[in-house]
């Protein structure tokens, strides 16, 4: 387990360097095309209610474009929310990530940036935001039964540091996709009839694709990603 830790931090601390050197147009034409790609995709032409992260100022592939065109397009979006729990032992997860309903781009464009620049919710909002697994704020209600289409979620787009063509991918370390997806299932099956994962889409700068012969080190609590849409136009779906 230590090595594999150590693979990870090694394998970050690369891409790390690697996406420094990016220059910041590339970065901005690479999510010009990663977006069209993706907007294109049958799957999110469907989708009703979508999870997208939002993107760091540097270092990553921005997701504007896409929160606006969901919201254009009716789709109910929900971003992402850091928060902590209490833990009942020292091994258990002390904060995790919920995924809150994103109102408009007014609001979208009135969000504080975090301490790495992502714009987020302030706690004072949260009380109030519709959770993706029914029921508002951050304790859902596991008691009412949602309605079919109030739960859950159909697409979720996923960041990361790295990716490899097996549809394996390198978080930031925190496990937050990791635990959320890890609960979903359970959140979901006691308020819905049908009740199945949502598509996982991940977005990737080319140079965090790692070639062919490469692989990322991955633990059993991983989750694998069903798309990989790279910043250079290519698109690698996994077939299930």
């Amino acid at each position: 387990m230590a090595s594999l830790q150590t693979a990870k931090k090694d394998l970050r601390r690369k891409m790390r360097d690697i996406v420094q050197r990016i220059p910041a147009d590339s970065i901005v034409n690479q999510s010009r095309v990663a977006t069209t790609r993706l907007l294109s995709l049958t799957e999110y032409q469907n989708a009703k209610r979508i999870g997208v992260y939002l993107s760091m100022p540097s270092g990553e592939l921005s997701t504007t474009a896409i929160v606006q065109d969901a919201l254009m397009n009716g789709k109910e979006v929900f971003i992402p929310y850091i928060h902590n729990v209490e833990a009942p032992s020292k091994q258990e997860k002390t904060s995790i990530m919920d995924m809150l309903a994103l109102e408009s781009m007014e609001e979208f464009n009135s969000l504080t940036p975090d301490k790495w620049g992502i714009p987020s919710l302030a706690k004072t909002q949260v009380g109030k935001k519709t959770n993706c697994f029914g029921g508002t704020g951050v304790s859902p209600s596991a008691t009412n039964k949602a309605t079919e289409g109030g739960i859950g979620l159909d697409l979720i787009v996923m960041p990361g540091m790295a990716f490899d063509r097996e549809f394996r991918r390198l978080g930031h370390g925190k496990g937050y996709y990791d635990h959320f997806l890890t609960r979903y299932p359970k959140e979901i099956e006691s308020k819905t009839t049908t009740p199945k994962m949502p598509l996982l889409v991940a977005l990737s700068l080319k140079e965090q694709t790692l070639p062919a012969t490469e692989q990322i080190p991955v633990a059993n609590h991983d989750w694998p990603v069903d798309v990989l849409i790279v910043g250079d136009n290519r698109c690698f779906v996994r077939h299930h």
